[in-house]
């Protein structure tokens, strides 16, 4: 049996704040406003994690509104995520994502991006792919008002 599902992010961006996607720290003059590190792809993935097998999202289990998530590092998201849809019996088949950013560019950091991801999930590197997208200077993320990213994720049940 698979399953399939659909995660989204967003955060704003504002000078003097850390830009991190993927576990990755991205030297950049901005970053993401957000109540924990704002890592649009793991916050993604993690929802597209949870969808797939109907457990609810990232904000029923991590909320805003709790101190202790505060500056939170994603990957713990993530993992929490990942060890829901294994003992639910559910194994990745692959993850595919797009992150939408108009600068810096994704591509220079994109295989640390799945590296790091791979390792954290216990998976192979080529199962994850991401893109990087730009809003061609269109509406506010095209001005580099903020960033998005959306995955998919098809599991199939263990044998």
């Amino acid at each position: 049996m698979f399953r399939v599902g659909i995660g989204f992010d967003f955060h704003r961006l504002k000078e003097g704040k850390k830009l991190v996607i993927g576990g990755i720290y991205i030297p950049d003059e901005k970053g993401f406003v957000a109540h924990s590190d704002g890592d649009i792809f793991f916050h993604a993935l993690t929802d597209a994690l949870l969808g797939a097998i109907g457990y609810g999202d990232i904000g029923e289990l991590f909320p805003d509104t709790e101190d202790k998530w505060k500056n939170a590092d994603s990957s713990i998201f993530l993992k929490e995520a990942n060890r829901i849809v294994n003992t639910a019996g559910y194994e990745i088949v692959n993850i595919d994502g797009v992150i939408i950013l108009e600068k810096p560019k994704i591509k220079p950091y994109r295989e640390k991006i799945i590296e790091n991801t791979a390792n954290i999930l216990k998976i192979q590197k080529n199962q994850i792919f991401i893109k990087g997208k730009t809003y061609e200077k269109l509406g506010e993320l095209g001005k580099g008002l903020g960033a998005e990213c959306r995955v998919v994720v098809l599991l199939k049940r263990k044998i």
